[in-house]
């Protein structure tokens, strides 16, 4: 796959094949350069329940983020977060989204 930066040079994109049947997105980069970044951050110090500390940080952009790119359609949003629409609604309101 080619891709093209914004002064129009072209650039080469590696992708791993999916089984889904969707391209495997560089979303996993990004988030490893984030955790490295904040670990590298702490200066030594062991940080405490970083499992729950990262989904805090990330469940509410996400449900945030796909709500959004189906233009406010909960029914998308659940079907591409993979959950059932009650499980959303739900999340919204835990997050003081609109539900």
């Amino acid at each position: 796959m080619r891709a093209t930066s914004q002064k129009g040079a072209k650039t080469s994109v590696t992708r791993k094949p999916s089984t889904t049947g969707t391209p495997e997105l560089p979303l996993r980069n990004h988030a490893e350069r984030a955790l490295s970044d904040y670990l590298a951050s702490l200066n030594g110090h062991r940080p405490a329940r970083l499992y729950d500390m990262v989904l805090r940080e990330v469940e509410e952009p996400l449900f945030r983020t796909v709500l959004d790119y189906a233009s406010g359609n909960q029914s998308q949003a659940a079907v591409i977060l993979g959950i059932t629409r009650g499980t959303l609604r739900k999340k919204l309101r835990e997050f003081g989204l609109s539900a």
